[in-house]
């Protein structure tokens, strides 16, 4: 006779990890449940839903369309809910259109998508939810509601992933703790002193990494820089930016001095992912300097968060720095982080004809310091 199995409860996913699941499945255009207040929805990114997906959605209910403010700005729709517009959806537009709405590409060429009609009515905080899941997933922050009125029964006869909402404070904006998984000697080209330190998130994010040189006073503010991770710049040498001279020149001068920290953090694109940059650099090709690309994708100027390296410093025994940047936001957040930055140390190498713009804008619109 065999005995039936009872599960403890902590074998189940946290809240953390349900997120987690969330996103993947909107990666891949699968369907996720949203509840909380005392309602619930069916959410799918738009970048990646299917027609087929849109009538089956349609046959549970009236799908809405939510988008951020700042792509409700380019589409001249209505955000009325503030930071995020709630477009109705008519029954005859299909997948097209609303990867139109979503995606920027062709607004120049086909700029007319609308009238759109914003909903102003009702509660908005499933569709914010929905939209801090897309871009965490570095998916375009545009996504299809469907209010249901059973949604964890409804998740139970799909099977899908169901997220509770009540209760969840900030879990959606919530910094994951770190913790260093594996660490090794790396001889390099700046330093033979070298080491990498791995950190992973409890959310299953990106890792990060610290490269740490020489051996570093603990009692000592320490030469240190966060950098963001760039593909293009660091290993494909684009012109387009700085990034990857300022990379070779920050680790060049740690070897120079000594010792050091470099913070190499996975927020490619200012933190909306590889594929949203390569978007933006075609819609720079269009006339419009980063800031406007970002925004016109439906992105903040920078979705990156700067408290990931004052943790990883904090973690490793560093409570002061000596901070190598011409950012003046990571300069507050270490600060606002309780690492204290004792000095600026600037950093201006390689610009380019390619990149003199971007650097502009960077001075006259993110307010980079000389």
């Amino acid at each position: 006779m065999t005995t039936p199995l009872t599960t403890p409860l902590t074998l189940g996913p946290t809240l953390t990890e349900t997120l987690n699941r969330a996103r993947g499945d909107l990666r891949m255009g699968v369907p996720v449940v949203l509840a909380g207040g005392g309602r619930a929805a069916l959410v799918v990114a738009v970048e990646v839903l299917d027609p087929a997906r849109l009538a089956a959605l349609r046959d549970i209910g009236t799908p809405e369309l939510a988008l951020t403010a700042r792509r409700a700005e380019t589409l001249k729709a209505r955000p009325y809910d503030g930071d995020l517009a709630r477009i109705m959806v008519p029954a005859d537009l299909k997948v097209d259109w609303l990867r139109a709405l979503a995606d920027p590409a062709d607004d120049l060429r086909m700029p007319m998508k609308g009238p759109l009609r914003s909903l102003r009515d009702g509660p908005a905080d499933l569709h914010r939810a929905a939209l801090a899941l897309a871009k965490s997933a570095h998916l375009l922050p545009a996504a299809l509601v469907v209010p249901v009125p059973n949604g964890l029964a409804l998740a139970a006869q799909l099977g899908l992933t169901f997220v509770p909402l009540d209760g969840a404070g900030d879990a959606l904006t919530a910094l994951s703790p770190l913790h260093e998984v594996s660490s090794a000697r790396l001889p390099m080209v700046a330093s033979q002193a070298g080491r990498v330190h791995v950190f992973r998130p409890e959310d299953g994010g990106a890792e990060h990494y610290a490269i740490e040189i020489g051996t570093p006073d603990r009692d000592k503010p320490v030469l240190a820089r966060l950098h963001s991770a760039c593909f293009t710049g660091d290993v494909l040498g684009s012109l387009k930016c700085d990034c990857g001279p300022q990379l070779r020149a920050a680790l060049a001068q740690m070897g120079a001095t000594g010792a050091g920290v470099l913070l190499y953090l996975n927020q490619e694109g200012r933190g909306i992912g590889l594929a949203n940059k390569m978007r933006a650099y075609s819609l720079q090709d269009q006339g419009f300097d980063t800031v406007e690309a970002n925004h016109r994708l439906g992105f903040e100027d920078d979705e990156r968060d700067f408290r990931i390296g004052a943790d990883i410093l904090r973690r490793m025994g560093f409570s002061a720095v000596r901070l190598m940047t011409n950012n003046p936001k990571k300069l507050a957040m270490m600060q606002a982080c309780g690492v204290q930055v004792v000095e600026r140390v600037p950093l201006h190498v390689g610009q380019t004809a390619q990149n003199a713009g971007y650097l502009a804008t960077k001075a006259a619109k993110s307010g980079h310091l000389p």
